[in-house]
């Protein structure tokens, strides 16, 4: 149990303009606490050294696919992991260009935190407006914003101050309840890791200790209890012949032997007998952890299914209205049709009115919208063949959240928040 609370897993996406530096502040993240590899610090002296440079070029340590390692640009999103004594992280790295959208929302989806990077001599750009907002759209609940290529400014506080104020100003419109700020070169390693010896006049802490120490106890719903079944275990051996168990994730609430329960949508009502995690037996279960849940009663339970307490239900509805990222080349049309997965759950949907679509530019809506293309993000009604049994995605980043599976091909064509 208390490896749960010991080393947390911290998830945060990056976000920055083409040449910010992201992957070179990635590159110097891994690089000064350690966490790469002795060939691989080689492989990235010799590149830099083939280049020409006077310096190690730690941005070829994350940009793994050659097409971009050539251009120098980021396409997709890559995941790097790495840990130190206090926490483990996943990085998704997503790329800056308003074709790749979509990537940022996937990279995005899971995240607990965004860095958002700024170029000190450029201050706030149209894409630092456009992550912010993706960031408060997918409800990140923190946000660090780095102030890179202090270097570049001569380490000047008045420009620091001043992109700080800016950013304050145009976030105030956004839902986004903590916001970090940290002047920083990636390059030359300041404010990183280590703290810089140029900016005397900044007392705040360094990038790497706002990443281990920012509180994300609370960024799971931890009130509502939600727990979606994804698989009925049925062990059918003489040992364990009566035993049936619901295995899935904790999407919410916390569950312990004795609670009341109700399982949805049968509305039937039982108690928790016990709570397995492996081999062992826990006191409680709460979000994220993946556990199997055993009930007093038999009761018929299928892959889908919510149990939920009594007093709490999730919303039940066949008429959805979601915020949906288009994900897919094909562009979709009013009544068009496709499996919605939400949670563990499968149903068939179609695509019943698009209220407008977000010009994510300047943030305004654009209305009589007959069709998306991909890339663009709109508020839409879907309805479904059944119910869904759902929370809204402010109060449930689990519940509130869905996918739509073409009925062709299989491919995940969008992503939805459920408003």
């Amino acid at each position: 149990m208390n490896s749960y609370i010991n080393n947390q897993l911290l998830r945060f996406t990056t976000a920055g303009s083409v040449d910010d530096g992201k992957s070179t502040l990635i590159g110097r993240l891994l690089f000064d606490s350690k966490s790469i590899f002795e060939d691989q610090l080689e492989a990235v002296e010799a590149s830099s050294a083939k280049k020409g440079f006077d310096y190690v070029d730690l941005s070829l340590l994350t940009d793994g696919l050659k097409s971009e390692r050539e251009q120098g640009i980021t396409i997709d999103v890559a995941y790097r992991y790495f840990a130190t004594p206090k926490r483990k992280f996943i990085i998704a790295d997503t790329p800056g260009h308003i074709q790749y959208t979509r990537n940022m929302v996937t990279g995005a989806s899971t995240a607990n935190l965004a860095l958002i990077l700024i170029d000190a001599r450029k201050g706030l750009v149209e894409q630092t407006y456009r992550h912010s907002f993706i960031a408060s759209l997918l409800k990140i609940p923190h946000i660090i914003v780095c102030i890179n290529k202090m270097d570049l400014v001569d380490y000047k506080e008045d420009v620091f101050e001043r992109i700080m104020e800016e950013y304050k100003a145009f976030s105030s419109k956004l839902e986004v309840s903590d916001i970090q700020f940290v002047p920083i070169s990636a390059l030359a390693g300041d404010n990183v890791v280590n703290r810089s010896e140029n900016m005397l006049w900044y007392q705040g802490a360094t990038l790497l200790h706002m990443l281990e120490t920012v509180h994300i106890e609370s960024d799971h719903n931890h009130i509502d209890s939600r727990f979606p079944v994804q698989y009925v275990i049925r062990p059918q051996s003489k040992e364990y012949h009566d035993f049936r168990g619901y295995a899935g994730r904790v999407a919410g609430g916390i569950f312990r032997p004795g609670d009341d329960v109700v399982v949805l949508p049968s509305g039937f009502q039982s108690k928790v007998k016990d709570i397995h995690f492996g081999n062992e037996k826990l006191e409680e279960a709460f979000a994220p952890m993946s556990v199997t849940i055993t009930l007093e009663d038999e009761i018929d339970i299928s892959r889908g299914d919510i149990i939920a307490k009594p007093n709490n239900h999730p919303q039940s509805e066949q008429d959805v209205d979601v915020m949906l990222c288009w994900m897919n080349q094909r562009p979709i049309n009013l009544n068009s049709k496709f499996y919605v997965r939400h949670t563990s759950k499968e149903v068939k949907g179609v695509l019943k009115e698009i209220q407008y679509k977000l010009d994510i530019n300047t943030l305004h809506r654009v209305e009589n919208v007959e069709q998306l293309t991909m890339n663009e993000i709109a508020r839409v009604k879907i309805r479904t063949a059944q119910p869904l049994l759902f929370d809204s995605y402010r109060k449930n980043r689990i519940t509130g959240s869905l996918i739509l599976v073409d009925e062709g091909t299989n491919e995940t064509v969008a992503a939805g928040m459920i408003v």
